[in-house]
């Protein structure tokens, strides 16, 4: 079997080709005359997500930072993060092979440090020892994000990814096999299973040591590791978690358009 690899092309800013602009611009822009261009205010988002920098220290060439951030908060209430991205993803499966809808996905979580200010959907987790959050997210087979849910730290696996669920079901009808670790055993199962999925929480042998790649779960591992080009996502400086799940979502819509490359 050969695997499908899904390299990560841009490691630093750069702002959206035309390519790029044309493969998402039907989402946000409906052709009405603008005081501010929507391929500006997007290249902005987009390098204050890579760069780490503050909404109110945004470069002077884009507009300003309260217009910028009046779109990412438009964008963020009305769904479109989620259509550009769920949009690329099927796009992006079918450039490999694949059919729109995947038939099996991994979940995981990833505990994030909070920010300074940062009180709402916040808690302590005791296993990884992370006073913040949680970012749950279910990647098709290739790593590609399928549902995304952010939650304060303390709450279980189990618990925060079914809210993954109904974004799984409403991704992919086709849906049969969830693969995850342990943690998402007991009533994550049972709910998995009033879609009729199984989930396969099976371990690494105990006489293995080190770290060992699971089948079918190393690619939800892979993008957590993205992540580590964002520097908005070293910690958690988001108000509100959904905002933090935008913030998510803009991401893996940046690592897919860095696979167009004119």
């Amino acid at each position: 079997m050969v695997k499908v690899k899904l390299p990560f092309r841009r490691v630093r800013f750069t702002e959206l080709t035309d390519s790029q602009w044309e493969a998402i611009k039907d989402f946000v822009d409906n052709g009405r005359k603008r005081k501010n261009c929507l391929r500006t205010v997007l290249n902005a988002i987009f390098k204050l997500n890579r760069t780490g920098c503050q909404w109110r220290n945004m470069d002077e060439k884009y507009p300003p930072w309260q217009t910028v951030y009046y779109y990412f908060r438009k964008w963020k209430k009305n769904g479109t993060w989620a259509s550009i991205l769920m949009q690329l993803v099927v796009k992006e499966r079918v450039a490999h092979g694949k059919g729109p809808e995947p038939s099996a996905c991994a979940v995981d979580s990833q505990s994030v440090k909070k920010g300074p200010f940062v009180s709402l959907s916040s808690g302590f987790d005791g296993g990884k020892l992370v006073n913040g959050r949680k970012r749950n997210i279910g990647v098709d087979t290739i790593g590609l994000p399928i549902a995304v849910h952010v939650s304060a730290a303390n709450i279980h696996d189990g618990e925060a990814g079914i809210e993954l669920l109904w974004q799984i079901d409403e991704f992919s009808k086709k849906m049969k096999l969830i693969r995850a670790d342990q943690a998402y055993g007991g009533y994550f199962k049972e709910c998995a299973a009033i879609y009729k999925w199984e989930t396969d929480t099976s371990q690494k042998p105990e006489s293995q040591k080190g770290f060992v790649p699971q089948t079918g779960r190393w690619q939800v591992e892979r993008s957590f590791a993205w992540f580590n080009f964002f520097r908005r996502l070293s910690k958690d400086y988001e108000k509100t978690p959904e905002s933090s799940a935008a913030f998510v979502q803009i991401t893996f819509i940046d690592i897919i358009l860095s696979r167009i490359q004119n």
